[in-house]
């Protein structure tokens, strides 16, 4: 039998393909009848996580990744994208030049009602994506990065002498999760620290699910007056920073002030929210798996801190409700037509667990190899900030759990209170004691 050999069952109902995975394991995707699928019951997207695994995706995208990796699915507004559940489905998406990111396309599947903000290259097809993208895109370099490593290390260790100091227990979020990513941003951007209460409680806003329009529209207002105003002030007095080259790019009539503007709201929100969420879950995570926990903190080689890293990023997949695409021409995907001008949902957190491009993909083993994961996506807008998110976790991994050996959960697990309202998954607190 081929590969790609069609199948038919019954008088005209269900028809498919055979594909072969990598591992070799034969599956069967399943494409409906036309007629039968119109009057089929659409599924509710996102969809809840199982009492008691928080950590796991929702069951429901466990079954339709087994059993039906292309289907439609309904979101809040009444839309029914298509969402994606295989890795390398997904990954075959993310680098089709037939597909495009641009939030401003009417079929775009927004996350949330309304919000007039659109954060800057992020939400823009080639060539102005990679235009803007590039404007910021050296201070993200591998080297650049690795020269910062001296400055985080400080970071962190004064962030751990600040929470052996401090109230014990404490709330792991506010002690040290949050700090130490925002100092880390705070410096790359030049922005004052002393302000992060400001634009914490701005870009929580902004994440929230529960957020209004209104609300969500006034946040990103207020935070771009704000670093607009920053970058005003740089322009007069320029210094060693990534807001002060923003406003290089102004003066030299690359960039308008409110591109600079959205380009620096964008920074400044993914530079501390997506990793101070990711230091307190992956915290969590590996103190519930205190064998991995034992590996990470006993071990004097540095390459178990950056595949134990790489593992926590795969198994915990902290963007929460899929990367949103539209298709610009027809196409297939698993097998099924999607048409031009149709919505894609791609929810990194089944594509993680996916069991072709993870063997055993609900374990955690900080041994194993998961670069390939798509915890960053992939392709053109795969996260520009990657290599710092992965510097900062790195040296959170090699130096917490060994300065704080007894660091342990100080409230029931069931009392945790997740994040099952933002955008970006994680906890809300995290009591701990040592």
């Amino acid at each position: 039998m081929s590969e790609d050999a069609e199948f038919r069952h019954g008088p005209g109902t269900t028809t498919g393909t055979f594909h072969t995975t990598p591992t070799g394991r034969t599956t069967m995707t399943r494409t409906s009848d036309p007629a039968a699928e119109s009057t089929a019951e659409v599924p509710e997207y996102p969809m809840p996580r199982a009492r008691g695994c928080p950590f796991d995706p929702p069951p429901a995208l466990r079954d339709l990744q087994r059993e039906t990796p292309l289907t439609r699915v309904r979101l809040w507004d009444g839309s029914t994208p298509w969402l994606v559940t295989r890795h390398a489905d997904q990954r075959a998406v993310l680098t089709d030049p037939r597909v495009s990111a641009d939030m401003t396309h009417p079929a775009y599947p927004r996350q949330a009602p309304g919000g007039n903000a659109t954060l800057s290259f992020i939400g823009m097809d080639d060539p102005e994506h990679a235009r803007l993208r590039r404007m910021v895109g050296s201070a993200f370099a591998v080297k650049k990065v690795e020269a910062m490593r001296p400055m985080v290390r400080r970071i962190v260790d004064d962030a751990v002498d600040d929470l052996l100091d401090g109230p014990n227990p404490t709330d792991l979020v506010e002690a040290f999760a949050l700090p130490v990513p925002s100092l880390v941003i705070c410096e790359l951007l030049g922005v004052p620290y002393a302000d992060h209460g400001f634009f914490q409680h701005n870009s929580r806003t902004i994440i929230s699910r529960g957020t209004t329009p209104a609300q969500r529209d006034e946040a990103f207002g207020r935070l771009a007056r704000y670093l607009g105003g920053l970058v005003a002030a740089k322009l007069e007095d320029p210094g060693d920073d990534l807001l002060s080259g923003l406003g290089h790019r102004i003066r030299a009539g690359e960039l308008t002030a409110d591109q600079a503007t959205a380009t620096a709201v964008l920074l400044l929100i993914a530079g501390h929210e997506t990793t101070a969420n990711m230091i307190a879950l992956g915290t969590l995570l590996l103190l519930r798996n205190p064998d991995q926990l034992a590996l990470l903190r006993d071990s004097d080689d540095p390459a178990v801190a950056t595949r134990a890293v790489e593992e926590t990023l795969r198994y915990l997949s902290i963007a929460h409700g899929g990367r949103r695409r539209v298709a610009l021409e027809d196409m297939e995907i698993a097998g099924r037509r999607v048409r031009a001008g149709e919505g894609l949902v791609l929810p990194n957190e089944i594509a993680n667990r996916d069991p072709d491009a993870f063997p055993d993909p609900d374990r955690l083993d900080i041994t194993r190899g998961a670069r390939h994961h798509v915890a960053f996506g992939f392709g053109v807008h795969q996260c520009l900030g990657q290599t710092l998110a992965r510097l900062e976790l790195e040296v959170v991994y090699r130096t917490l759990y060994r300065r704080v050996p007894g660091l342990r959960p100080a409230a029931d697990f069931e009392d945790i209170p997740f994040k099952h309202d933002g955008f970006v998954y994680g906890v809300h607190e995290l009591p701990v004691a040592w």
